[in-house]
Formats: C-alpha cells, sequence, structure tokens
C-alpha cells in the first residue's frame, strides 16, 4: 500500500525563500520511499512524502515551523494510492 504525507505552508511576507530552505533541512526520524518539495507563488511551499505503509499506519510528519517565519498554519493531507492511470 501507498500512502502520500503533504505537508503545506505560505511563508510570512517576503520570508519564502527562508521557509524553503527550512522544510528542505528538516530530517524525519524514518526516511521516507521518496520525498518532494515544491515552491509556488505567493511564498508557498509544498513538501509530500511517499511511504510504503497502510492508510493509517503511524508516519513522521514535517513539525510546525517557527511562528515568525509562516503567514498561518502548516495544512497537512493524507492520501492513499489508487494505482497509476
Amino acid at each position: 500500500m501507498s500512502v502520500a504525507l503533504m505537508w503545506e505552508a505560505r511563508a510570512a511576507e517576503g520570508r519564502g525563500a527562508e521557509l524553503l530552505a527550512w522544510a528542505r533541512a528538516q530530517e524525519l526520524a524514518v526516511a521516507p520511499v521518496r520525498r518532494e518539495t515544491f515552491r509556488a507563488p505567493a511564498d508557498r511551499v509544498l513538501v509530500v512524502t511517499w511511504w510504503d505503509a497502510a492508510p493509517d499506519a503511524e508516519l513522521p510528519e514535517l513539525p510546525a515551523p517557527p511562528a515568525d517565519l509562516v503567514a498561518r498554519a502548516p495544512h497537512r493531507w493524507r492520501f492513499e494510492s489508487v494505482g497509476l492511470g
């Protein structure tokens, strides 16, 4: 079973590069099968991790960044793969 965890945050005004660097520097207690980090307009940062795990498995997630670095608390979602195509 494949599970994807998504973590998305919006940086405080003008701090997008710092939030991106912070997110990329975060280590998880267990390494995922895959991890990708994205950036988007409005200083948004998205991290997606993929796991071979049950949909309800306990998995490590990125923590909340320092409050002064973000415009709001991060959003988190968990998705279960339904296959390719």
